[in-house]
């Protein structure tokens, strides 16, 4: 019975703290991303970077490179 209580105010403890910071601990008010949203932007930029590396490789080499 003992730790049901110490964990039940551990756990108000918890909300008392998280409703003085009002938006938790990622930062301010209007600063929140879901994470879905930064997965595909973190896909989006990693594509990207893919592209602009193929895109160097095919069209700035020089053309009397590879010829014999």
């Amino acid at each position: 019975m003992g730790l049901r209580r110490g964990s039940t105010a551990a756990a108000a403890g918890l909300r008392r703290r998280r409703k003085k910071n009002g938006a938790g601990a990622t930062g301010g008010a209007g600063n929140s991303i879901s994470p879905n949203i930064i997965l595909v932007m973190s896909i989006g930029f990693i594509a990207f970077v893919v592209v602009l590396h193929v895109v160097g490789k095919l069209y700035l080499v020089p053309r009397e490179a590879g010829r014999s």
